[in-house]
């Protein structure tokens, strides 16, 4: 069994997937959290961090932590652009949830530049991470970004990214680079089956939301 250690930074959400001491890191945290993140992760031999995707609430320690423990970053090839410049993949939103938390974004977003992991990797579709001591798989999850993933553990367990979220109440991702993308990676999510879904933002639920 993988448990999920689910570590809180103000509005952001990180986890450890965990079998014995060997763990995986999914997501980062925005800087304020480095020292918090980093504490709870020198709990374990850690061998892999996964970004769902490269905004900088979700891989602004990557680098700083990657060479701290010695190990390699993980994302997709859609994202890899997003370290050059967050332009590349301009963001909408829908709703009033949506706006506010957009226009509270938007202006960090711009300002702030994402260091790149000098050890990244590239990952899709069904790449198993047993070889990093963890019963898990990547499930892609489009639409936030190009590049967004998931990491589904054990077949129990789906951490979500920002492809979904849990501001106010379950729904699909507020956010999007590609409205139809983001529609269909909630249908996708949905037609899971039973899941504890771990979001980026808000507390982990059932696999029930509100699709757009």
């Amino acid at each position: 069994m993988s448990p999920i250690h689910w570590i809180k930074n103000k509005t952001d959400n990180c986890y450890i997937v965990s079998e014995g001491k060997d763990a995986i890191l999914v997501d980062t945290a925005s800087a304020e959290g480095y020292e918090r993140v980093l504490g709870e992760c020198s709990k374990f031999n850690m061998r892999l961090i996964v970004l769902t995707h490269v905004h900088f609430d979700h891989a602004e320690n990557a680098a700083k932590l990657a060479e701290h423990f010695g190990i390699p970053v993980a994302c997709h090839a859609a994202d890899m652009e997003l370290f050059d410049s967050y332009d590349k993949q301009p963001l909408m939103s829908y709703g009033i949830v949506g706006k506010v938390v957009l226009d509270a974004s938007l202006k960090v977003l711009r300002e702030t530049k994402v260091e790149k992991p000098g050890n990244i990797i590239t990952v899709k579709e069904g790449d198993d991470l047993s070889s990093y001591g963890i019963n898990a798989k990547i499930i892609e999850l489009p639409g936030h970004t190009k590049g967004s993933i998931g990491v589904d553990v054990e077949g129990k367990h789906l951490i979500v990214g920002d492809a979904l979220d849990n501001w106010i109440s379950p729904a699909t991702g507020h956010l999007y680079s590609d409205l139809k993308e983001i529609k269909k990676t909630a249908e996708k999510i949905r037609s899971l089956g039973e899941r504890t879904l771990y979001y980026g933002h808000g507390k982990p639920t059932a696999n029930k939301f509100k699709l757009l």
